[in-house]
């Protein structure tokens, strides 16, 4: 079973399109750090997550030093954020954020990392119900704070019209 890494937008994003519970079907064991679930999600339906299956992770020292490196190469990195980096690269997890300089740092380091529609891709190919994941995308979408690219959504939203026969 691979290894997620997620940071806290992801899962809001899966929330919003009431696909937590599809998500954490797959085959992926999702982690999170301690830190970013004290502080983002144990007041916010935090529970409910550990019953999906989420994992708290603690860090190791190596690891904390490990965030600290990152913040001083990119002092706007936030620290749940770099201790997510530290878990994904330590641990040989695959890195889930949304975030844009997260990304690029993961991607100097050498992690692997994928974004929300990297996931709802990996749902469409283990056969979620073909109502599941446009009404999820679309609510997502519609959200004000959606920062997902346009042109991407829409053409899932079209692929995911075209696998239910044209209706949607």
């Amino acid at each position: 079973m691979d290894l997620l890494v997620s940071d806290t937008s992801v899962l809001v994003d899966l929330e919003r399109g009431d696909l937590l519970k599809v998500a954490f079907s797959l085959p992926y064991r999702f982690v999170v750090r301690d830190l970013l679930y004290e502080r983002e999600l144990r007041d916010y339906g935090g529970e409910a997550l550990i019953a999906l299956g989420l994992v708290v992770a603690d860090l190791t020292g190596d690891q904390v030093l490990c965030a600290q490196t990152f913040r001083r190469e990119v002092p706007a990195l936030s620290l749940p954020d770099a201790f997510a980096l530290a878990l994904a690269l330590t641990d040989g997890g695959t890195l889930l954020t949304g975030d844009r300089r997260l990304r690029s740092l993961a991607s100097r380091k050498g992690v692997e990392h994928h974004g929300l529609l990297w996931l709802l891709d990996q749902m469409e190919g283990g056969g979620v119900a073909a109502k599941d994941l446009p009404a999820g995308l679309q609510t997502i979408q519609a959200h004000p704070r959606c920062r997902l690219p346009a042109g991407q959504v829409n053409e899932r939203l079209a692929r995911y019209e075209q696998s239910m026969g044209g209706a949607c």
